[in-house]
């Protein structure tokens, strides 16, 4: 699944529809006075079954965004001879006319409800990795740790066709996901785009001194990775690393201080809570997004100087870390899921790639 090198890319796609009319291979998000959100992709003669009846793909199919629709009785005859789509319950109450507003899905609606294998990146960390990572258009970034697709995805909007984005995933499966998530979000494969199958160690030696801008490490072990992340990364360009455990966040801001190759680590986390506004009833809801990672930001220093370190010292040492422990980081890495899973995100992905398909023909 490695694509050409070859930088003399056609720039000639363009994205799907942002405005206008809805057309099949879409998706579509409605939501209903409750705030409860459906996503699917639309089909001609597409019927999605609902806890309060059935929609119909052909009332949404040619409108625009902004729009009311009505579900209709699971039993109409219509409904019986349209083909059934997207599932989220078995059978659909026979009771029709809830309302629900249709709208495009925004990116972080489009990131939530796609078909994944791998645990993706909360949106709120993605936002920080952009902004602190400094990602921007035309610059050349490396990915390690491809998943599902949620960062390479705000990662090629960020960069944009002038720029080129590398992801390096070890597993082809989950680079299947990750590629067939981008596809049906962009309505295209983006050229700019290059998914590396392989392990980091013995895929990162096929790229020159210096090549990316900016780097983006999502592994368990990023400190055993520094080294050769050092050598592919320009003087000042900005490493980002995101890890999820206390130990991993000593570990890796250990050994970028140790190095003298990068500057003074920045390690941040975001919470995230809502709130209700109704009145005078005003209050942060009952349940909040909390830690779901750290992030460790540094920059490059140029060959030949060291960085500046502060001259304290820490009161205890850490001796014990994840290389110590007899633990087998490779087989960590593969983030285990099922093979039934694994089968049921594919077969969902391909399907929804067919119909792009065919919309394009």
């Amino acid at each position: 699944m490695t694509q050409d090198r070859d930088h003399t890319r056609d720039h000639t796609h363009t994205h799907t529809h942002a405005r206008g009319p809805l057309a099949p291979g879409e998706k579509v998000q409605l939501t209903d006075r409750k705030g409860n959100m459906l996503t699917f992709q639309l089909v001609e003669g597409g019927v999605t079954d609902t806890q309060h009846g059935q929609i119909h793909h052909d009332d949404i199919l040619g409108q625009g965004e902004g729009r009311v629709i009505e579900t209709h009785a699971g039993s109409s005859t219509q409904a019986q001879d349209a083909k059934r789509v997207d599932k989220p319950w078995k059978t659909s109450r026979k009771i029709g006319g809830w309302q629900y507003v249709v709208m495009r899905p925004r990116m972080a609606d489009y990131v939530l409800s796609m078909p994944r294998g791998a645990q993706i990146m909360y949106p709120k960390d993605i936002a920080t990795v952009l902004e602190l990572g400094d990602i921007r258009t035309g610059q050349r970034v490396l990915e390690s740790g491809g998943g599902s697709g949620a960062m390479s995805l705000h990662l090629l909007e960020a960069v944009g066709e002038s720029g080129e984005l590398t992801t390096i995933e070890m597993r082809p499966d989950f680079a299947r996901i990750c590629a067939a998530n981008a596809s049906l979000f962009f309505g295209f494969s983006p050229s700019w785009w290059r998914v590396d199958v392989g392990d980091f160690d013995s895929r990162i030696s096929a790229y020159p001194d210096g090549y990316f801008d900016r780097i983006v490490l999502d592994q368990l072990d990023p400190w055993n990775r520094l080294d050769e992340a050092y050598r592919v990364i320009a003087p000042g360009g900005v490493l980002t690393c995101y890890v999820t455990t206390t130990t991993q966040l000593s570990r890796v801001v250990e050994k970028l201080a140790e190095s003298g190759h990068w500057t003074q680590p920045h390690v941040q986390e975001s919470l995230e809570r809502s709130w209700k506004v109704d009145g005078l009833a005003v209050r942060p809801d009952h349940s909040m997004i909390g830690h779901t990672g750290f992030l460790v930001f540094a920059r490059a220093m140029a060959p030949g100087f060291t960085a500046l370190k502060k001259r304290e010292k820490p009161t205890k040492a850490n001796a014990t870390d994840i290389d110590e422990t007899g633990i087998n980081v490779e087989e960590l890495e593969l983030r285990d899921m099922s093979d039934r899973k694994m089968r049921k995100v594919l077969r969902d992905l391909d399907s929804q790639l067919n119909v792009l398909n065919e919309r394009s023909m």
